[in-house]
């Protein structure tokens, strides 16, 4: 189990520029884990010998496994448990290698009130603060 702090805030306390962050360092064992959960099986995450051979020389994550940090911050931090995920859109801007850090933040832009649902911006930067993600989440809160 991890040691992540796990809060609720309710829909009315979340204000527009409300933010949130996770971080974690990517390890092979992540990439192994994903691939085994996922059924992504590419050689480009799990062959060093293929992955030398393409554009980033060597082994790259899963795109989704950067992204599903977003997911932990939404579902652990803001707004926390009990929060819905209706929708997300995701840009892979850079490759993500063994041994980065990864850090997700998400932050309220939006509210609709008659829905209680709220948009956040969403974004996963590098240990170098190279942005590797982007996008935008809608969630449903009570």
């Amino acid at each position: 189990m991890s040691n992540i702090k796990i809060i609720e805030k309710m829909y009315d306390e979340i204000k527009i520029g409300d933010e949130a962050s996770i971080s974690k360092v990517i390890t092979d064992e992540d990439i192994v884990k994903f691939s085994e959960v996922s059924l992504d099986k590419n050689p480009l995450h799990l062959d060093d010998e293929f992955a030398e051979k393409t554009i980033f020389g060597k082994r790259i994550a899963h795109g989704f496994l950067g992204a599903s940090l977003i997911s932990a911050v939404l579902g652990t931090k803001l707004p926390g448990i009990n929060t819905i995920y209706m929708s997300q859109s995701l840009k892979f801007l850079a490759p993500v290698f063994i041994g980065d850090e990864l850090t997700a933040t998400v932050k309220a832009s939006k509210k609709r009130d008659d829905k209680n649902m709220i948009t956040f911006e969403t974004t996963v930067v590098n240990q170098d603060d190279k942005k590797v993600i982007s996008g935008e989440a809608i969630v449903k809160k009570d």
